[in-house]
């Protein structure tokens, strides 16, 4: 290996590829599996108990806010004749998108062979299903009649008395079921080599019970590797489609519509390009609390941010562009309702959120065109908060100010949210942070097995010299 040189912020860059190594502080095979099991062997840490309480309590307040919701009613939230889909559809765009990043981690990163994954790919995968799960908290609880939300599901239907298969809400049901099976499968299978290590590594008749449990009899023989890499491959194929598929249909929520400023063929790969952009934001605010709680700075490098920084400065660029071709497209298509509605979203009364907005999701990433701020953790992690917040002004933006003034003058009016609108929004978040709290207590963060592999002992070339023949290539 060529020698690294030290440069600024502790950082050593390779000075023949100019790129940072993977993993740092020299780990080994054995130091890689001491490092990534200590947070689950250790004692639990007052911290953990701390942040665990705190997202009970947000999570209690999602169970009082729906029962109460169940009790009087959607007339508890802030609902009124042109706004019928409110805060709670918000929240449901929102969510479905956060967990994108995992799965275009996982499965895409993957299929292009992209080293730089192993060390945040287990992390987003959990974050792609515990999102997945607030997600769905909202399409149920929207409806109004609760006791028919299972109208929604695929039932039997001779009759054509319920299921409404036209219907972009079972489209939802559909999609975001199978991306979140999908993405708990691949989750699932890349945990089972790390699972048989922490039941191998136990102290306790319980623990290695449970754990020999979940690791379904891995032995880490050459047939268990074999059949093991075969099934990942088979579903980071079937969820690679699913990056593509779920939020466009998702967005055929609004697409199909007749309302001016959601019918409009923009909306599939401008949502998925959100969904990437604020999945990605969301893995860096999760890994920079991570890597700081559990000393993993020399496995969470500054590469890895680094990398994520890029695909953030891309998508948002991306949604930039989806932002200025939609009013080029109300312009261009001569239609007065249209035109209106578009400057209604920037002029009008939620003229402050659509600011948020751009600001947010917009200004804010430029700053990564230079690698110093890419690099810079601090920098990272309040990038990362704005776009999220970015991102679910831009999904309260497209609900609220297209619906408030509609075709009929006579009928506007103003959205504002209740206290149990809020509720609900922070009631997810307790849903969130209480998993991801369970997941970093219980299960390994990183993908041992896939880190080992990005390691120079993994290299069968390692030490051995490069020999140039005369005939042509290095062998």
């Amino acid at each position: 290996m060529a020698q690294l040189q030290q440069i600024d912020d502790n950082v050593r860059y390779d000075p023949v590829s100019g790129r940072a190594p993977l993993i740092l502080g020299g780990h080994d095979f054995r130091s890689i599996t001491n490092a990534i099991a200590e947070p689950l062997e250790s004692k639990t840490p007052l911290g953990w108990w701390g942040a665990f309480a705190v997202s009970l309590a947000m999570l209690a307040l999602l169970g009082v806010s729906v029962g109460w919701l169940f009790w009087e009613g959607i007339g508890i939230w802030g609902l009124n004749n042109p706004v019928g889909w409110g805060w709670a559809i918000v929240n449901f765009v929102f969510w479905v998108g956060i967990g994108h990043a995992g799965t275009l981690i996982s499965a895409i990163l993957f299929l292009f062979r992209q080293k730089w994954r192993t060390s945040i790919n287990r992390s987003a995968e959990a974050m792609t299903i515990f999102a997945v799960m607030c997600a769905l908290v909202f399409p149920g609880i929207h409806v109004g009649r609760v006791w028919a939300a299972y109208w929604m599901f695929p039932l039997p239907n001779q009759m054509s008395m319920w299921p409404n298969f036209r219907s972009p809400l079972l489209w939802d049901v559909f999609a975001v079921s199978i991306y979140g099976s999908v993405s708990f499968l691949f989750w699932y299978v890349g945990l089972i080599p790390d699972l048989a290590t922490i039941r191998d590594r136990a102290t306790t008749q319980v623990r290695r019970m449970v754990y020999g449990v979940l690791a379904l009899g891995w032995r880490g023989s050459n047939r268990h590797w074999q059949h093991y890499e075969r099934a990942y491959l088979i579903l980071a194929a079937l969820a690679t489609p699913l990056v593509l598929s779920a939020h466009s249909i998702v967005s055929m929520d609004f697409a199909v519509s007749q309302l001016p400023g959601w019918h409009t063929t923009i909306f599939p790969p401008y949502f998925v390009a959100g969904a990437i952009f604020s999945g990605f934001a969301m893995v860096i605010s999760l890994m920079v609390v991570t890597r700081w709680v559990f000393g993993m700075q020399n496995i969470l490098t500054i590469r890895h941010f680094d990398n994520m920084a890029k695909i953030i400065l891309l998508t948002g660029s991306m949604v930039g562009y989806a932002y200025a071709l939609e009013f080029f497209i109300a312009w261009y298509s001569g239609n007065a309702y249209e035109q209106f509605a578009f400057f209604n979203r920037a002029f009008g009364p939620y003229s402050w959120a659509y600011i948020i907005m751009v600001s947010c999701n917009v200004l804010s990433p430029q700053v990564f065109w230079f690698k110093k701020f890419r690099t810079s953790i601090p920098l990272l992690f309040l990038i990362s908060i704005f776009v999220n917040i970015g991102m679910w002004f831009e999904r309260f933006v497209i609900v609220a100010s297209s619906l408030h003034r509609d075709f009929l003058p006579s009928s506007w009016d103003y959205y504002r949210p209740t206290f149990w609108d809020v509720a609900s929004l922070i009631g997810s978040f307790g849903l969130f942070f209480t998993m991801f709290c369970l997941f970093v207590r219980f299960l390994p963060i990183v993908a041992t097995a896939e880190v080992k592999t990005v390691l120079p002992q993994a290299d069968p070339h390692q030490g051995k010299p490069r020999v140039v023949l005369e005939s042509g290539p290095t062998a």
